[in-house]
């Protein structure tokens, strides 16, 4: 019986050309996180089942990889979050606060398998704990962060979509559906991906009355500049007597887009955006998404937000947190199927040494280490071929450069170098 030798559905496997692409756009995230003071920290893949659950749960609690292991309730992390608030609540008396921290790494959710969804994929994140208290300053830095690496990766325009979970939780307040909180977000979480009857259809399912509903329909239609969309929430807000909660969501949007303004983050990439909830249960505050605006159907590529009490489960101090994630798996497969990606390279080699017979092999491998110590990136064949062969041999490995060696060169120790793309050549 033959074995099946294709990964899982949902798993993502990359041709070493793919893999260099994939690395590159690593590389890029990883320099704006320690452009920022983000460090880096790494934790483990599995953990105990009721570490992760703390504080989700819902659809979360239905996607885990769970199993047992003697009398232990394990499972796979769904994010990278949540082992960061167990990690600070361990780690609590050697860390500096606020404690910036960088993570990378797979995560592991059973969504039903579907093209473009995985199981198994990188997240990118970001987080800011403090201890008792966190500026919303570090709100507006992690998005900072997020449109500086954007803006490197050069995939066109880009808008980071912002809101405040207080502000929605402070509307269900003023309207008298707080019952139905849960519901109206998730509704609202879908609204641009049903119709305007459908979305009315099912708020009255919820059993939310015709002023509500009113009110629910003006509000998710704000739009706008910032000053524009604060102002209309303002007007809103006089509906309400004295509903604290939703003009310090206010309070906390205006802040937040004030301070990114002053990390150079232009109107052009982001906009205060009503729709935005986001739907894991522990953001409190901030939240936000990305989307590429040439590519809309890619949905969300980078996301965050508050979490002001994520990791009381794990500790009595008070650590709020904000953060961000880019999930690169997806933006990787994405950017492939719509051919934003080059894939040219199969080897991180520069350079190509060919020895044209066995005789030039020493001499070949000597100048490998000699190059390497001035810091280049060489690779010798050591299969023997003649040149026609070799030659076609590195131009489909995507080296920039060829330096054959036969037994005049080996002996003169005159090596001459030919640039794959223009042909010319020169000495080494």
């Amino acid at each position: 019986m033959k074995l099946n030798t294709k990964p899982l559905p949902g798993m993502m496997e990359l041709l070493p050309e793919e893999q260099m692409e994939f690395n590159r756009i690593l590389g890029v995230v990883k320099a704006h996180h320690a452009a920022f003071g983000y460090a880096e920290i790494d934790t483990p893949v599995i953990e105990r089942t009721e570490t992760l659950l703390a504080k989700a749960g819902g659809e979360t609690e239905k996607q885990i990889y769970r199993f047992k292991k003697g009398d232990n309730d394990l499972s796979l992390r769904f994010d990278l979050t949540v082992p960061t608030a167990r990690f600070v609540a361990e780690n609590i008396s050697h860390l500096t606060f606020p404690f910036k921290r960088s993570q990378i790494g797979k995560v592991y959710r059973g969504e039903r398998s579907q093209r473009g969804r995985f199981r198994e994929f990188y997240q990118c994140d970001i987080d800011v704990i403090g201890r008792e208290k966190l500026s919303l300053n570090y709100d507006a830095e992690v998005m900072a962060v997020i449109h500086a690496i954007f803006k490197e990766l050069n995939l066109g325009k880009f808008t980071l979509r912002i809101n405040n979970r207080n502000i929605m939780s402070g509307l269900f307040e003023g309207l008298g559906v707080v019952g139905s909180a849960v519901e109206l977000m998730a509704l609202i979480d879908r609204a641009e991906k049903i119709s305007g009857e459908d979305f009315s259809r099912q708020l009255k399912e919820l059993g939310i009355g015709r002023e509500a509903e009113q009110m629910i329909l003006e509000f998710i239609k704000i739009d706008g500049e910032s000053g524009q969309v604060l102002q209309r929430l303002r007007d809103l807000a006089t509906t309400f007597e004295k509903n604290t909660r939703f003009l310090g969501g206010i309070n906390e949007l205006e802040k937040v887009s004030g301070v990114l303004k002053q990390m150079a983050v232009s109107e052009d990439n982001f906009k205060l955006d009503m729709l935005i909830v986001r739907g894991l249960d522990y953001y409190t505050g901030t939240v936000f998404e990305t989307v590429l605006d040439d590519f809309k159907d890619i949905g969300s590529v980078a996301s965050g937000g508050r979490y002001d009490n994520l990791a009381s489960s794990y500790s009595k101090e008070v650590l709020p947190g904000v953060g961000a994630s880019i999930g690169l798996t997806r933006l990787f497969w994405s950017l492939r199927e719509l051919g934003l990606l080059k894939f040219q390279q199969k080897t991180p080699a520069e350079y190509l040494i060919v020895p044209f017979t066995e005789n030039e092999v020493a001499v070949a491998l000597d100048l490998a280490n000699k190059m390497r110590t001035e810091g280049k990136k060489v690779e010798v064949l050591l299969e023997e071929m003649n040149i026609k062969k070799a030659f076609k041999f590195a131009d489909k490995r995507g080296v920039k450069y060829v330096v054959p060696i036969g037994e005049d060169k080996a002996k003169s120790g005159e090596f001459v170098v030919q640039d794959m793309i223009t042909g010319e050549k020169s000495l080494l």
